[in-house]
């Protein structure tokens, strides 16, 4: 892919800046701008962060503009990175700028991958005209080593029944504990402990990404406090994959429990556990995070 693209004019557009850690986001464009390559963290749901990436495209466009009366602009990148959410904020840009005549179409968009199933052509101004294609999501042809495969899935550019969501639940607990993430979650609840009280009794057995606020929150600190209290009870080595993995089942129990799930098989239960872990991870509700290292670094912040 990057032999591809190296000869072309070329904006990376680093999507969902709301769900990164921003001191690794800073490393990132750092490492970037050492590479000379054009970078911009942005949210697409954002009129104003899409609007900054279309100004530094316009900037690079700026010698084509004069030679060419007619540009292509394509948006390429892995699936569920949220090309299609971007695209529908630039028409809206675009439609507010422009004259369009032809009526607008959106671009689908949906919560997991493969939701473009062709090439969209969608036509954002005059003088010069200005295209931007939608296109479907992208991977190699095969992954490189399965730490890369089960990251891309973690983000849901792989279809979680492809590598199963309690492997990916297993892999994303395995992170967290790595990270020594529930110390900083123990260290937050022991400060806010008197503000917030007990939690209240909620009704959990709803989609989760169809709740209100205040249920998510209550769940969120009864799963921090889950993964707090089982890291902080933990005697083995983290670097042990022994321990990990007990460890790992253990937090399995406990998460069970702060869901609220019934005495199940342990098949149906983990399944249900991995589903809700899932989706509060990328809902960003157990923190923000950017899962690859920044080249030629060895630790990546938290």
């Amino acid at each position: 892919m990057q032999h591809v693209l190296s000869c072309k004019r070329r904006v990376i557009a680093l999507n969902k800046k709301d769900l990164a850690n921003s001191n690794m986001m800073n490393k990132w464009l750092q490492h970037f701008d050492s590479c000379k390559q054009d970078c911009l963290p942005i949210s697409a749901h954002n009129k104003n962060s899409v609007k900054k990436l279309l100004d530094l495209v316009e900037l690079k466009l700026n010698e084509a503009i004069l030679r060419h009366p007619t540009l292509l602009v394509m948006v390429v990148g892995v699936p569920n990175v949220g090309k299609s959410a971007l695209i529908n904020s630039i028409h809206q840009i675009a439609s507010a700028n422009f004259p369009v005549q032809e009526k607008i179409k959106r671009a689908t968009v949906g919560p997991l991958p493969g939701v473009t199933q062709d090439i969209a052509g969608f036509k954002i101004a005059h003088q010069p005209s200005i295209y931007v294609l939608d296109t479907p999501g992208i991977l190699v042809p095969s992954i490189p080593d399965i730490d890369t495969g089960l990251k891309l899935a973690l983000t849901g550019a792989v279809k979680d029944s492809v590598v199963g969501e309690e492997r990916l639940a297993q892999y994303l607990l395995a992170l967290l504990n790595t990270r020594n993430v529930p110390l900083h979650w123990k260290h937050l609840h022991n400060k806010n402990k008197d503000k917030h009280g007990s939690m209240s009794s909620r009704n959990w057995k709803l989609p989760l990404r169809n709740s209100d606020p205040g249920r998510i929150e209550d769940l969120v600190t009864e799963v921090q406090r889950a993964l707090v209290n089982t890291y902080s009870e933990f005697s083995g080595n983290l670097e042990n994959e022994n321990d990990l993995e007990t460890l790992i089942e253990e937090q399995f129990d406990a998460l069970q429990k702060a869901f609220k799930i019934p005495h199940k098989a342990s098949n149906e239960a983990h399944y249900m556990v991995s589903k809700r872990l899932l989706t509060l991870f990328r809902l960003g509700k157990l923190g923000h995070y950017i899962l690859d290292d920044v080249p030629s670094t060895s630790k990546t912040a938290v």
